[in-house]
């Protein structure tokens, strides 16, 4: 009797992750990740289940790479935690961004998967607090950093290099007066 053979996951995941990224969230099925990854349908489905499921392991892979970019300082306040989330944004390479930003889309294609990326935001807000001056910069820090990736990825504004440092450089500088908060 012959060994099942195995699905390698990452692999999977990385044909994915390029399907959205080339052909935007509605061309990621799970045909098409097979005929481009070279196994079944059922292959994909014995992996992943459901699209659902790819969606979620999609999700699951990306934030764990962000979280190795996202290192905010132990017992890190609010807004030292927005910091940290604003340097990671700016800071990550193209392919990570163009990644994310087809995760997002994806993610934010049906209501199950919506409660996922609010949660998400969720957590990355919890704790600020717009009663201070702190707590509106932090806001107002938060909202540019992804009000930054969202224009640029998504192509809704045509930004150079340098308007991306420019920006991340004015995030900075609004955080920078809470530093010891």
């Amino acid at each position: 009797m012959g060994r099942k053979p195995s699905i390698d996951r990452d692999a999977v995941l990385d044909v994915a992750e390029a399907i959205v990224r080339d052909s935007g969230a509605a061309g990621l099925t799970i045909d098409a990740v097979a005929r481009a990854a070279g196994i079944s349908k059922g292959g994909v489905q014995s992996a992943f289940g459901t699209k659902d499921g790819l969606i979620d392991a999609l999700f699951t892979r990306w934030e764990a790479s962000y979280q190795a970019l996202f290192a905010p300082p132990p017992g890190a306040t609010p807004a030292q935690r927005v910091r940290a989330h604003a340097r990671a944004t700016h800071g990550a390479d193209a392919l990570s961004q163009a990644k994310a930003a087809g995760l997002m889309a994806a993610l934010i294609q049906a209501p199950e998967h919506l409660a996922t990326v609010r949660a998400w935001y969720a957590r990355l807000a919890d704790g600020v607090d717009t009663g201070t001056d702190a707590g509106r910069r932090a806001w107002l820090a938060l909202l540019a950093t992804e009000g930054a990736f969202l224009l640029r990825h998504f192509g809704l504004m045509a930004m150079s290099d340098a308007q991306w440092d420019t920006s991340f450089a004015l995030i900075d500088q609004v955080l920078a007066p809470q530093e010891a908060a």
